[in-house]
């Protein structure tokens, strides 16, 4: 006996669904990735590289602090495509430069890890709610965890790695905030301040320019926030 259920199916960003009429629970199959997306995250990975060697000094009291623009295009890239496409055009850039690195990798790795902390939870809550509301929510959870992986980034990681002592950054750190007595201290309030400015200013970015480019990025016709 032939089935009668009718099936319709919505493809939204590389997401393929099939619901049947009968009541049944629809079920997700996520699309390769196209040769477009492949091009795509090409691009944004290359401008990530490029930002990332463009930084502004914030702190002249911390000199290595400097504000980039590089996680941008990583930011976008999960937005239109998925965290795992963020991911993987946080690393390209990542491994672009290690070309004119002079941390012997370090920073990169930092940055990396940083990245991750900010592009993935973005990614995964904007596509479970695309909406105004949702983007802000994203880009709300990815700051905050984007801040904590940096102080445990920066206090485990990189501090060690360069040898910055602590007596170092508390003579830094509290020129700026003279509530630094030490390397906990400095990381709380500096590296926590450095990296909210930045998550911040890269969000705000970020909310401004991704409807304008989302033709570019989908390859068709922008679309409401709701819709998108």
């Amino acid at each position: 006996m032939m089935k009668n259920d009718q099936e319709t199916r919505n493809e939204n960003n590389g997401i393929q669904t099939v619901v049947t009429i009968d009541g049944n629970k629809p079920a997700a199959r996520r699309k390769k990735t196209t040769t477009r997306d492949l091009a795509t995250m090409a691009i944004l990975s290359a401008i990530a590289a490029i930002l990332f060697m463009i930084e502004i000094p914030i702190f002249p009291a911390v000199p290595f602090y400097k504000l980039d623009f590089s996680n941008l295009p990583v930011l976008l890239g999960a937005f239109a495509m998925g965290p795992v496409q963020g991911v993987l055009i946080l690393g390209l850039k990542s491994l672009l430069g290690l070309l004119h690195t002079t941390s012997g990798g370090v920073g990169e790795l930092a940055d990396f890890l940083v990245g991750c902390a900010m592009v993935v939870p973005a990614g995964l809550i904007y596509h479970k709610k695309k909406s105004r509301g949702g983007a802000l929510f994203a880009m709300l959870v990815g700051t905050l965890c984007a801040i904590i992986a940096a102080i445990l980034a920066n206090y485990f990681i990189l501090f060690p790695a360069f040898g910055i002592t602590e007596e170092a950054l508390v003579g830094m750190g509290s020129k700026l905030i003279p509530a630094v007595k030490d390397m906990w201290t400095f990381v709380l309030y500096v590296t926590a301040l450095f990296n909210l400015i930045k998550f911040v200013a890269i969000s705000v970015v970020g909310y401004i320019i991704y409807k304008p480019l989302s033709p570019i990025l989908h390859g068709r016709k922008a679309k409401k926030w709701e819709a998108e």
